[in-house]
């Protein structure tokens, strides 16, 4: 019988997509407010690989990272997707024009993958609390992110991985300093 074990903390990040880039600093407030400081932003990436929020969101759209100094448990993801939920509608009550003026998407790294929380379902992801769900999006292996077939089309860029490349180094070290052995060759 395996041995029952507490999962390691993980990193928390939001995904923030808008075309409005104005009511971004407002949000990271607002996403400060809830997950505390931030300790690693990605540059503002142009969201182009597909065109399925321009009705809803306005052009052009735009997508950037945020990550929080603090680690979580990685169950409490789902709290995270209901927060960023809640925040979206809050934003959406303000503007009528876009309908849906920024879109939230939090996630969590740990050293082998970047999970992604979801109000949908699918036959990739798995049901983690009230109608949230989870999906592994990318996976590291052998030095590189790897993707999955229903990995989405700007996830699998060289320009994102790079960030989660960062954020895997500056989580590990989280870890190191926590005390955590790192294992070297088998994620490396």
């Amino acid at each position: 019988m395996g041995e029952i074990r507490d999962p390691l903390p993980v990193k928390l990040f939001v995904g923030v997509l808008t075309s409005l880039v104005d009511i971004a600093p407002k949000a990271e407030n607002l996403l400060v407010d809830f997950f505390g400081a931030v300790d690693l932003r990605s540059g503002l990436f142009p969201f182009d690989m597909t065109r399925y929020y321009d009705k809803e969101m306005g052009t052009p759209i735009y997508r950037y990272f945020l990550s929080f100094e603090r680690l979580i448990e990685p169950s409490t993801i789902a709290d995270a997707k209901m927060r960023t939920n809640g925040l979206e509608r809050a934003f959406a009550d303000e503007r009528s024009n876009p309908e849906r003026p920024i879109n939230l998407d939090p996630g969590y790294l740990e050293q082998s993958k970047i999970v992604l929380a979801s109000t949908k379902n699918f036959s990739h992801r798995i049901l983690i609390s009230g109608g949230i769900y989870a999906e592994v999006t990318l996976h590291f292996q052998e030095g590189a992110w790897h993707s999955f077939p229903w990995t989405f089309p700007d996830y699998k860029t060289d320009r994102y991985h790079a960030f989660f490349t960062a954020l895997r180094d500056l989580y590990r070290n989280q870890l190191s300093r926590m005390g955590v052995r790192i294992r070297r060759r088998a994620e490396s």
